[in-house]
C-alpha cells in the first residue's frame, strides 16, 4: 500500500493521484491541511531528497525564503513544519519508504 502526502487542490499532485488511479493502486492519502507531518517524516524525506523537501518555486516559500535560508537546519525544519504548503509534494511512499518527493511520469509509471 502506498501513503501520498501532499495538498488535495494542487494540481501536482492531483495529477499523481489520478497516475495511481489510473494503474488501479490503492494508496492513502495524507492531507497536509488537516495531518501536520513529524519530524521524523521530515528526516526520512530530506535523506531521499538529499535536503530537506522545501517546494522552493512556490508561493508559500517566497514567504518565508528569507528565514528559511538564514536559518540552520533545525530553523528550516520547523519553518517547513508551520508552513505545510511550502513542502515539495506529492511525496509517496511505500511501507514507510520513500518512492519519489515531487511527480515524475516515469517514476509512477514503472510502479
Amino acid at each position: 500500500m502506498y501513503t501520498m502526502y501532499g495538498i488535495p487542490n494542487c494540481d501536482t499532485v492531483k495529477k499523481a493521484r489520478k497516475s495511481l488511479e489510473e494503474k488501479g493502486l490503492d494508496y492513502e492519502f495524507f492531507n497536509f491541511k488537516k495531518e501536520t507531518p513529524t519530524a521524523e517524516m521530515l528526516k526520512r524525506w530530506e535523506k531521499f531528497y538529499g535536503e530537506l523537501p522545501a517546494n522552493k518555486r512556490g508561493p508559500t516559500f517566497r514567504k518565508i525564503k528569507e528565514a528559511y535560508e538564514a536559518g540552520k537546519r533545525a530553523s528550516q525544519e520547523k519553518l517547513l513544519l508551520e508552513n505545510l504548503s511550502a513542502i515539495k509534494r506529492p511525496i509517496l511512499e511505500k511501507k514507510g519508504k520513500v518512492v519519489a518527493i515531487g511527480f515524475d511520469q516515469e517514476v509512477y509509471q514503472a510502479l
